[in-house]
């Protein structure tokens, strides 16, 4: 398999896609990654397996309707393996594996048959101190955004997914691209005050717009950085509830074509009014998981 991923929304070949069968028991509260599953756990709204199941096969015909090589894990009983965004990534030609939770181990050994098709001089561990995940990383052509966390803090958060030694990697990495971080803000107990990662406050979509969500930044200079990349007029600004929801974290399959949560009105009205296919989806319940449409996609492929 040859990989090329370089930007957010070039045509889409091939990607894995998660799967919500048989993630386990509902966890424990003290077992919680993130703010938002623990108020649905405090609430007793957590999402259970049937409604995920529905929401990712919703997901899965679109592709399947835009003639997209479709890889799912291989099925580990009892594990939630929904976000496969978190667990690796793609830039140009090269699969990086991620740092992840050491307890979330068994979700990459589930995609090991998609890794097997890749050549070996292709595949890249990261460092055991330099931590990313998939959905703090945006490609956009010759640029990378990277979110991270620059507290000395970072260790208290378990929100805080990608350093500053993870940055500096990717900078090694990728000499030839301008790679461009951003200190995110995060809390262990507010879903609505915490980006758990870049794609949950910023996305590129179409051709040069994007969305974003300005107090996911604690430096308001970076945020104002990206809306003068893109340009202000070309920017869709999320309000703190929208980004709760996950506005952000949408899923192009090209320039002209986004898939996007079915409740996102506002959103899906601007997306049109830009030019755009939107393809809506339910996807609220595995939301309640902090993590949506760009979150359990890992593109392979795209044109």
């Amino acid at each position: 398999m040859k990989l090329n991923v370089k930007n957010e929304t070039s045509r889409l070949r091939a990607v894995v896609l998660g799967t919500a069968e048989s993630p386990g028991p509902t966890p424990e509260l003290e077992n919680a990654y993130d703010p938002k599953s623990a108020e649905h756990l405090r609430a007793g709204t957590y999402p259970v397996e049937e409604d995920m199941v529905k929401e990712m096969e919703a997901v899965n015909a679109i592709f399947e309707k835009y003639d997209v090589k479709v890889y799912r894990p291989q099925l580990v009983k009892d594990l939630n393996q929904i976000f496969t965004r978190d667990i690796a990534f793609v830039i140009d030609d090269k699969f990086i594996k991620a740092n992840i939770l050491p307890d979330r181990e068994e979700e990459i050994e589930a995609i090991n048959y998609v890794i097997d098709q890749i050549d070996k001089d292709k595949v890249f561990d990261l460092p055991e101190d330099a931590h990313v995940e998939g959905g703090d990383v945006m490609l956009y052509n010759d640029h990378i955004f990277v979110g991270a966390y620059y507290g000395e803090d970072y260790p208290n958060f378990i929100t805080a997914r990608t350093n500053l030694k993870g940055v500096e990697h990717l900078r090694e990495m990728f000499p030839n691209k301008k790679i461009k971080s951003f200190n995110l803000r995060k809390s262990n107990t507010e879903p609505r005050d915490n980006a758990l990662h870049l794609d949950c406050c910023f996305q590129p979509v179409g051709r040069g717009k994007a969305i974003l969500y300005k107090d996911g930044f604690l430096d308001q200079e970076e945020n104002k950085w990206l809306v003068n990349f893109f340009g202000k007029e070309n920017v869709f600004e999320i309000t703190r509830q929208e980004m709760y929801d996950m506005n952000s974290n949408v899923f192009s399959i090209s320039e002209e074509v986004v898939i996007s949560e079915r409740n996102f009105k506002r959103l899906n009205t601007w997306l049109r009014e830009n030019g755009m296919v939107v393809e809506e989806v339910p996807y609220a319940e595995i939301a309640k998981q902090e993590g949506l449409l760009r979150c359990s996609t890992l593109p392979l492929i795209r044109d």
